[in-house]
């Protein structure tokens, strides 16, 4: 995500629009892994961060991304969030965080902060909320189905033939309420119900939240998955063997999806703030462009593995 030569661009292309984000060398930190600023905690954390900024000042890089550490149980290291507005206690406090963008700035380093918002951790409250009964005011935050019925052998059928990305359904049975909620990971991770304009608020709540404490962008997980075609229709069966099918045609890039990036994209506009997304399963070059096309105020970049 650098360049060598940034004039190059406006050479190259008269009409090309200059950004801080285009010219900037970033540097991608697992924090898990990175040090520990105890000598017993057996991970890294923030603080171990904050020691090491003159040394990564020193690698002549502008922006420094952080994988997941808000609070999760580590289901799947991060990616299962349980709290938006909280650190994960085994990298820190909110007070290292602060301490952390604090250096950061005071170098002229930006930071971008990892962001998953396709799906929670089944731990939070909004899905306890919502996994306590149909009429909870949170019922309608997931995505949530009967059994489409039974088959010859008296086995339940999930609404859809969907396969995980994890292997095996994307749907888990709930015994308590009897319906079925789609999980595209992990059964832990419970994907939001983007249909809910009550989802969407909540989400762009999260973001100035991290915007106002001085984060300067986000790159946001699997993105694209948060818009599916609303009628969740069976994938085509092109594993024969195989009981659960790939669905992503109904999902990696739904009818919606372009509607949520410019509702993000609006948050970033004002803020003068820095999105890359992650958009897998996407075979289309034209839908990673719109996504990223200067003119229609959705992400600013994209990691796309397809192409």
């Amino acid at each position: 995500m650098g360049l060598s030569d940034p004039s190059q661009t406006t050479l190259l292309n008269p009409k090309a629009k200059r950004a801080w984000w285009k010219e900037s060398t970033v540097y991608q930190i697992y924090p898990s892994s990175f040090k520990s600023s105890s000598p017993v905690s057996g991970h890294g954390d923030i603080a171990g961060i904050t020691s090491e900024l003159d040394y990564i000042k020193g690698l002549g890089v502008d922006l420094v991304w952080l994988s997941p550490i808000l609070a999760s149980p580590q289901v799947d290291m991060g990616y299962d969030i349980s709290d938006y507005k909280q650190i994960d206690p085994r990298y820190g406090t909110m007070a290292d965080h602060d301490a952390l963008i604090e250096g950061l700035h005071a170098r002229g380093l930006k930071y971008v902060m990892d962001l998953v918002v396709n799906h929670t951790s089944d731990q939070h409250e909004w899905f306890k909320q919502s996994r306590s009964s149909k009429d909870n005011p949170y019922r309608d935050w997931y995505i949530w189905r009967p059994a489409k019925g039974v088959d010859k052998n008296g086995k339940r059928i999930p609404p859809n033939n969907w396969r995980g990305s994890f292997g095996g359904s994307a749907w888990q049975w709930d015994e308590a309420t009897q319906e079925y909620y789609l999980h595209l990971f992990a059964v832990e991770q419970p994907d939001l119900n983007w249909e809910n304009p009550k989802v969407v608020a909540a989400v762009h709540d999260v973001i100035r939240f991290w915007l106002d404490r001085g984060v300067d962008g986000f790159r946001m997980d699997v993105i694209n998955f948060i818009s599916k075609v609303p009628e969740l229709p069976d994938a085509p069966i092109t594993v024969p063997d195989s009981e659960f099918q790939d669905g992503s045609r109904y999902y990696a890039c739904g009818p919606r999806v372009h509607e949520f990036f410019q509702g993000i994209g609006s948050i970033m506009k004002e803020y003068d703030a820095f999105s890359v997304g992650e958009m897998p399963g996407v075979n289309d070059a034209t839908e990673v462009l719109k996504a990223v096309g200067s003119d229609r105020g959705e992400l600013q970049m994209a990691f796309n593995f397809e192409m």
